[in-house]
């Protein structure tokens, strides 16, 4: 194709996780696997944070993140699983755009809401008078839904925005959904203009929150330090080390993929990123939140206590 008949284009073609046919049904068991934990997992927490005992904005924010884990996930591994198992890989031109601006806004109110936690956290560690006036049912519902609007203004803007390039390459997709970094390589204009807006929107999605959180956890642990129980110092900090870890895990695999978004040996590796991103990190959000938490953990088994009961 050329660059005059690009708007005829009316599917896509996904490469997928492998091109060898001896790893589709191990690829397809494992993944199937991974999201069935994604789904326990975070309904559990959903379940979990219902509890009167964990009716806190913490838990709130964690519910709110746990659903949206399991939106990503749903957008982007059904269609994946049934993929490993058919030859046929195509995907509607509105169905990819449908997916890519699900994705990018599931991302973006992700990374908000990362900010939000770490807010609610500066508030109950630097501010624990002022801690049910300021972060009350009301602020916490304004906030989620903040991140929310934010999310979708990034993602319209994204959605819109690549694929008014003309797509005239190749019809196939080297990776295993519609995202930004594979299609910004099917195009024949010139993307420097196009790269350079996404490494801005990075920023403003990834770098903007994270560095809110770096400010709020370097106010947290000057907070900690003034606390002169060894004990409570600990326990403090304890309830931010879970947030720390996922913020962690989301920074590292997010930046890698987006900032460099035609960078075309390194798409074996941004499949990898991607998988985790996408995959991988939704169900280990409910086992960083369980394990880590005292109270979650109490929750849990006083409601095994009752189940088992009954």
């Amino acid at each position: 194709q050329d660059a005059g008949n690009h708007t005829l284009l009316t599917e896509f073609v996904l490469s997928g996780l492998s091109g060898r046919p001896e790893l589709q049904h191990l690829l397809f068991f494992t993944i199937c696997l991974v999201y069935s934990m994604t789904l326990i997992g975070n309904l559990l927490i959903c379940v979990l944070t219902v509890h009167p005992a964990l009716h806190t904005p913490m838990y709130f924010f964690l519910r709110v993140l746990s659903l949206l884990d399991i939106s990503t996930a749903t957008v982007v591994v059904p269609k994946m699983l049934l993929n490993l198992l058919s030859e046929d890989r195509s995907i509607s031109y509105l169905g990819c755009v449908t997916q890519l601006y699900c994705v990018v806004f599931l991302a973006a109110t992700e990374w908000y809401l990362l900010a939000a936690m770490a807010y609610d956290r500066y508030v109950a560690v630097c501010s624990p008078l002022r801690y049910p006036a300021i972060m009350s049912t009301r602020a916490c519902l304004s906030l989620a839904l903040l991140c929310c609007c934010s999310g979708q203004v990034v993602s319209v803007v994204q959605t819109a925005w690549l694929f008014s390039l003309p797509l005239c390459g190749p019809r196939r997709i080297n990776y295993f959904f519609c995202d930004i970094p594979p299609l910004v390589t099917l195009s024949c204009a010139d993307t420097s203009r196009y790269e350079k807006q996404l490494v801005s929107a990075t920023a403003l999605v990834i770098l903007a929150p994270f560095c809110l959180i770096l400010l709020s956890y370097a106010c947290i642990v000057s907070s900690i330090l003034k606390i002169s129980s060894a004990e409570s110092r600990h326990r403090t900090f304890s309830t931010c080390s879970s947030h720390l870890t996922v913020v962690t895990l989301y920074c590292a695999s997010g930046t890698l993929i987006y900032l460099q978004p035609k960078s075309g040996n390194s798409q074996d590796a941004k499949k990898v990123l991607a998988l985790i991103y996408t995959t991988v990190i939704p169900t280990l959000n409910p086992l960083i939140y369980s394990l880590r938490n005292k109270e979650v953990k109490e929750v849990l088994i006083r409601m095994m206590a009752v189940l088992m009961k009954k």
